[in-house]
């Protein structure tokens, strides 16, 4: 038995959720934490695996940043997944990631997320925009 979570990105600039993937897990409830990991860990696979010329995922790699502004730069090494979704979490606690599930604010990263067979959940990763000027 699988239960279905659809992921959903936003950003401030840009407040119509886009479809980024879709997780299967095996286990009714998971965690917050547990959603962002395995989001993280498919998105750092699939680049890994060269699926994908440019990385496109929850928060930027480090070391990424510059390589974002030029495109002269060579793709660089791999991804380490555990590194990334630390990053990821550390996003989701200074609020500059949101996750909505459903309808509802996730606040902690212990917060359990129920699933339901049959019923894939929307979980939304809001990631907010700095203003220009500060």
């Amino acid at each position: 038995m699988m239960y279905t979570v659809n992921v959903l990105d936003e950003t401030t600039a840009r407040p119509r959720p886009e479809p980024a993937l879709t997780l299967d897990f095996e286990v009714e409830t998971v965690t917050v934490r547990d959603l962002i990991r395995r989001r993280v860990y498919d998105e750092v696979t699939e680049y890994n695996a060269g699926a994908r010329e440019r990385f496109r995922g929850l928060v930027v790699p480090e070391g990424m940043e510059r390589a974002l502004n030029s495109p002269t730069v060579p793709r660089p090494h791999r991804i380490d997944w555990e590194q990334q979704s630390a990053r990821a979490l550390e996003a989701f606690a200074r609020g500059t990631v949101i996750v909505l599930v459903g309808d509802r604010q996730a606040e902690t990263p212990d917060e359990p997320v129920t699933l339901r067979l049959g019923h894939p959940l929307d979980v939304t990763f809001i990631k907010l925009v700095p203003l220009v000027g500060g």
